[in-house]
């Protein structure tokens, strides 16, 4: 089994972000995409949203935070939800005309009443990341490592990303978020004194 990487560079990112909106517009995917990146959520939690997740019906808005309880720590998690969810799910709301409490926010496109397959999401992401030229290995659990690698680099501090993982110490989160020899050598070479 090979390791799962996250998207490190930038223009790849975007390209990969971008493709189910530009190249070949498919809004489900789109969305699946922006709301793995940007939550950090496990793929079968992220497949699991319903709209009644993000959108108050009584108020005829969306949510300020998606509230779920992890399949797999059974923890419950909060997540702010930042612009460009919001964005998208926006998009995903126009575009498609549902948004019954009830439904998924990813369904399946053979019953509706189902949420996406984890197959089906794990083939959605190889696409775009095919597109992108991302040779190193990109699957499902990629928009989860992604969201805390980019967070690293924009400096969130260590302490807070193992927060979010739930992570018991930095080690295991270094690991995680595949920081290597590039990353150590680029601050080197970064910073004067």
């Amino acid at each position: 089994m090979s390791t799962t990487f996250p998207i490190k560079n930038e223009q790849q990112l975007e390209k990969f972000k971008n493709y189910f909106l530009e190249e070949r517009p498919i809004y489900r995917n789109y969305a699946m995409i922006i709301l793995g990146l940007n939550t950090a959520f496990r793929i079968g939690d992220l497949l699991m949203l319903k709209w009644k997740d993000v959108y108050n019906e009584k108020s005829d808005c969306f949510k300020e935070h998606i509230c779920i309880k992890e399949q797999k720590t059974g923890k419950e998690r909060i997540v702010a939800i930042n612009s460009s969810v919001l964005e998208v799910l926006t998009i995903l709301q126009t575009n498609y005309h549902y948004h019954i409490s009830t439904q998924y926010l990813f369904p399946s496109t053979r019953n509706p009443k189902n949420p996406l397959s984890r197959s089906q999401a794990f083939r959605i992401i190889r696409e775009a990341a095919e597109h992108a030229g991302l040779e190193e290995h990109v699957s499902c659990h990629s928009l989860r490592k992604t969201f805390g690698y980019q967070a690293w680099k924009q400096g969130v501090p260590p302490a807070v990303l193992m927060d979010i993982y739930n992570h018991s110490s930095y080690r295991i989160t270094k690991r995680y978020l595949c920081i290597e020899q590039d990353d150590r050598d680029k601050v080197y070479l970064e910073v004067r004194l």
